[in-house]
């Protein structure tokens, strides 16, 4: 044995002989963090579920377009013009003692080109019946075809509002700050609005009426829609007026709508419509007259067609031809599909 071997044996022995020996030492192991799941919550309908730790139920949904616009110097000088939406919404529910409280989120990105921005398209609280934030005003609301204009500028408002509903029933009242609304010659569009709604359902009749009065212009608007499942489609009826050119309407002074959404499948619905305008306004963009006197009629047809491909995956395509008195007429579509979730 050499003396590298020896050395090595006598340290093995001598830390043998001072360590005490047990028959047999446990080994403990860390307890697991506890793990917990995503809970399904079924109170507010599908596709909610618990924030994990809380009793606050979350739902997350939105869509991806794609679509190609065609008409008269649609983008710059071209004809056309194609764009890429993304839209997700986050919607939270829980319950408190005044009823349900809800937030919801919406962030929606254009990407027309290369360099895109996201912006917020709606966020909002709502509790028993009061809603306040950023949100879309029941102008916003239309005909189930696209051509139709029965709302004019921006229908996202930072409003405050307060619904009453009871079955098929609603009707409500809100403030609106219209800061991208219209305005004459020498002012400024940040003004204020007061809106209400009524509407509902009876049996296979659909109804709203709504109004806005815009402070500032000193003018206001009404608006009256009307829905019926007639034969193998529904028929959809519309009118406005308008006392003068104002921030809830200014196409027109007066107009009337009427489409009718033909179910020719299951899966494809044809729906045209036709619409009149009397004391048409050509362009909203450079109209800021007091009043629409000397303007001349105008009159709309157009046709729109949707196909659901599959489940939450749909194609529309749609055409219309506007003939204003006072202007070159127009024709003007698009095509889309959209990828719901």
């Amino acid at each position: 044995m050499n003396i590298r071997m020896a050395l090595l044996t006598s340290a093995a022995a001598f830390a043998a002989a001072s360590t005490p020996v047990f028959a047999a030492d446990a080994i403990v192991a860390a307890e697991p963090e506890p793990v917990e799941y995503v809970r399904v919550c079924d109170a507010y309908g599908t596709g909610y579920f618990y924030i994990p730790g809380t009793e606050t139920c979350l739902k997350v949904n939105g869509y991806i377009r794609f679509q190609v616009d065609g008409g008269p110097d649609e983008k710059g000088t071209s004809d056309w013009n194609a764009f890429t939406r993304a839209q997700v919404q986050f919607t939270a529910k829980s319950d408190t003692e005044y009823g349900p409280l809800t937030g919801v989120i919406v962030f929606r990105n254009n990407g027309d080109n290369a360099s895109t921005s996201t912006i917020l398209d709606s966020a909002y609280i709502d509790i028993a019946g009061l809603r306040a934030g950023l949100f879309y005003s029941w102008w916003d609301d239309d005909l189930s075809g696209e051509p139709d204009v029965l709302s004019s500028f921006e229908t996202l408002h930072n409003s405050i509002r307060y619904q009453y509903e009871n079955g098929d029933f609603y009707a409500g009242i809100s403030v609106d700050e219209l800061e991208d609304g219209y305005y004459k010659t020498g002012e400024n569009p940040n003004n204020v609005g007061v809106a209400f709604g009524i509407g509902g359902k009876a049996g296979a009749i659909s109804y709203q009426v709504i109004g806005g009065y815009d402070t500032d212009n000193e003018e206001g608007a009404v608006r009256g829609m009307l829905f019926a499942d007639i034969g193998p489609g529904t028929l959809g009826l519309a009118a406005v007026y308008a006392s003068g050119p104002n921030s809830y309407y200014s196409q027109s002074e007066w107009t009337v709508a009427a489409e009718y959404a033909i179910k020719a499948t299951d899966k494809w619905t044809i729906t045209p419509i036709a619409q009149y305008f009397g004391n048409y306004v050509p362009d909203l963009n450079t109209f800021h007259g007091d009043s629409f006197d000397g303007l001349g009629d105008a009159w709309k047809v157009g046709i729109t067609v949707d196909y659901q491909i599959a489940d939450n995956l749909y194609a529309k395509a749609t055409v219309d031809y506007t003939d204003p008195d006072d202007a070159d007429e127009v024709t003007k579509g698009f095509f889309r599909l959209q990828r719901a979730f």
